[in-house]
């Protein structure tokens, strides 16, 4: 028998399918799924028929509904969407390599080098597969961080799912400025081009020792003027906070503060070395914390995010890959069992961020729905009343059937619907070969 491809089984689904949104794969609507399980926000696991509403609300189905489609769910468990709070989507060019390497050299020798040959057709490339990955692993939002940024946020766009684009900034960079850069950025938020209600364009300094002091202000000016999200890397390693000491005498967190630059808009990466104090700043200013676990395990950074501190402080704490390159794995649902697990060990505590915490944090702000195969043995043993699933699917795993965006439909029956796989995996190999060849 002749394989198809995705683009050609693509086809087929749309030709004969009884169902609408396979003959037009991102029709905008309410959907039926009959005979299925449910988790809602609060982690309730319940069964029945419900209505998928376009504004990501749901309810239960009386069978009469005006519905764009009917979805035979006795073989699906229906989530809230994955959400990765920070990620350098198109670096999966850089994956895999510079192997075993700590942070600082790994940027050294490994990372800023090679970026020095980026391009915008590599960084739609990554980013599109990186967004292709995130979709087959339930993932609908990236907080992304990198060059180029009207590249990534026109691929995103192509992609169907929800991207904050924050345009790189850093004052050690060989491919834009740190004035040119914010020039870009401010022209792409003054303009409001390319955003929509997926995508929002933001501001990336990237860290407090890439970035002078006037450009870290200037960063936190522009998203003050445009009411837009700030994203930078902060005390990842415990060398980045005695450097930062050495100069400033005050620790990144605390310097950020007194630099005005830490409002509701910030997202700090990482905080893996943060005092107590700095807890009290971060929530005192409403600004957010990401916690990137497997990241911060791979490039040997010794500290990660204090989960129950934070917790305790009062900081919202969000969840995030950090790039391919340092984590090899765009997977959140994978993220975030590493999350629950080295927080349970490095606390000495088993019940710390147990399952329906831990899934709340990976899909904390999800708008969106995906849908998982029950009958995937890894989710088995159901227990009683289904009261393992949850467990299984966040400790286990599963393949993600679908996965809708405002109501459209961006994967179909384990088919992503806006990103041809097979040719995109094809144009990464072209493209990393090209790329380091430069």
């Amino acid at each position: 028998m002749e394989k198809k491809s995705v683009h050609s089984l693509q086809l087929v689904f749309r030709k004969h399918s009884v169902y609408p949104s396979l003959c037009e794969p991102m029709d905008r609507g309410t959907r039926r799924v009959t005979k299925t399980k449910l988790i809602d926000d609060d982690c309730r696991l319940i069964s029945g028929d419900f209505l998928l509403h376009e504004d990501g609300s749901y309810s239960v189905s009386k069978g009469y509904e005006d519905v764009i489609e009917v979805i035979p769910g006795e073989n699906r468990i229906i989530t809230r969407s994955f959400q990765n709070w920070h990620t350098h989507s198109a670096m999966v060019l850089n994956k895999s390599f510079g192997e075993g390497l700590p942070l600082m050299e790994w940027l050294e020798t490994a990372i800023f080098p090679v970026e020095k040959g980026l391009t915008p057709q590599f960084v739609k490339i990554g980013t599109l597969a990186a967004a292709a990955e995130m979709i087959s692993t339930g993932t609908t939002f990236a907080c992304d961080m990198y060059y180029f940024p009207e590249i990534v946020a026109n691929s995103f766009s192509k992609s169907g799912i929800r991207a904050k684009v924050c345009g790189a900034v850093s004052d050690k960079d060989e491919i834009n400025d740190s004035k040119s850069a914010l020039k870009d950025i401010e022209k792409l938020l003054s303009s409001g081009h390319n955003q929509s209600d997926r995508i929002e364009y933001g501001i990336g300094p990237h860290s407090v020792y890439t970035c002078e002091e006037e450009t870290l202000k200037k960063s936190s000016e522009l998203s003050k003027k445009y009411d837009c999200s700030l994203s930078i890397h902060a005390s990842e390693t415990r060398k980045e906070v005695t450097d930062c000491y050495e100069i400033h005498e005050m620790y990144p967190i605390e310097y950020l503060e007194s630099i005005d630059f830490l409002s509701e808009c910030t997202i700090c990466a990482h905080c893996g070395w943060v005092t107590k104090k700095e807890m009290r700043i971060l929530s005192g200013n409403g600004s957010h914390a990401v916690h990137c676990p497997t990241s911060n395990q791979k490039l040997a950074c010794g500290g990660t995010l204090s989960y129950p501190a934070m917790k305790d402080a009062e900081v919202s704490v969000f969840l995030g890959t950090d790039g391919a390159a340092s984590n090899n794995s765009l997977d959140m649902r994978s993220e975030a069992k590493t999350a629950s697990l080295i927080q349970k060990h490095d606390h000495w505590d088993a019940s710390i961020l147990n399952p329906e915490e831990t899934w709340k944090l990976a899909t904390n702000k999800s708008k969106d729905w995906i849908t998982w195969d029950l009958e995937d043995i890894r989710l088995r043993p159901w227990g009683k009343k289904g009261s393992r699933l949850l467990s299984n699917l966040l400790y286990s795993g599963g393949n993600i059937l679908d996965v809708f965006v405002s109501g459209e439909a961006v994967r179909r029956n384990g088919i992503t619907l806006t990103i041809n796989e097979k040719e995109i995996a094809k144009e990464l190999e072209n493209s990393v070969e090209d790329y380091y060849d430069s």
